[in-house]
């Protein structure tokens, strides 16, 4: 695949990317409303509309700024809010309403996986619309594997971290949980460090690869729609 410029590269990463992130925000407001929470419901957030959960920081400057420097985009949303102790059963419920993000992320990566197996099929029927859709298809399982990979890391007030603080006893849970007010300086760290690369590379490209195997792309080809998304 022939190298993007900045233009194209916008249009193929940003729904794949807004989609990342909203859907993983809904898909919290959405569990937490079956377990007795409503919160997010009744604020107008359990909707697909991505202006509905847009962070100025999270969802605009940092990709903008990421894919001028780095050639491929990465944020997030504003959190959907959650009143746990409208939860039916507080502590079991806060660990299922966590993670549902990561869960959304994962179902969101196998229909990207789709995309691109209909830009394979459709290579010789419409060669004008294929590489959009494998390109799209790539950069959707991508930022749908690193969302879902990062929220797992066992750190609150990531997902993982509130999974983990719902499966421990209670004076543990409560132990582990004073980490949160360090929680993001501590992955600041080890973003600006080649720690967290070290810690989610591996797992966020065997999940690229595997289901763009699945899909039936080719791993040169892959590795070529990579490059021309900027993704090195």
């Amino acid at each position: 695949m022939d190298e993007m410029n900045l233009v194209q590269r916008i249009v193929v990463w940003i729904i794949p990317v807004l989609f990342a992130i909203t859907v993983h925000e809904v898909a919290h407001g959405w569990v937490a409303k079956k377990l007795g929470d409503p919160t997010a419901m009744m604020l107008g957030r359990l909707t697909l509309n991505p202006l509905k959960h847009i962070d100025p920081i999270g969802t605009i400057v940092v990709p903008a700024a990421m894919l001028l420097l780095t050639g491929f985009v990465f944020g997030w949303a504003k959190p959907v809010p959650v009143t746990w102790g409208n939860l039916r059963n507080p502590k079991r419920d806060m660990a299922l309403v966590a993670a549902a993000g990561p869960g959304a992320n994962l179902l969101m990566a196998i229909f990207w996986a789709l995309v691109i197996k209909l830009g394979l099929v459709l290579t010789a029927s419409v060669p004008a619309a294929a590489p959009f859709l494998i390109a799209s298809g790539v950069a959707g399982i991508f930022i749908n594997a690193i969302l879902m990979i990062l929220n797992l890391l066992p750190l609150p007030p990531l997902d993982g971290g509130r999974v983990v603080s719902g499966l421990l006893p209670g004076r543990l849970a409560a132990k582990y949980d004073r980490i949160e007010p360090y929680g993001f300086l501590i992955l600041v760290v080890l973003l600006v460090t080649p720690v967290l690369g070290m810690i989610i590379g591996p797992p966020i490209l065997f999940v690229l690869a595997k289901l763009a195997g699945i899909a039936g792309l080719p791993a040169p080809l892959l590795a070529g729609v990579l490059h021309a998304l900027g993704v090195y």
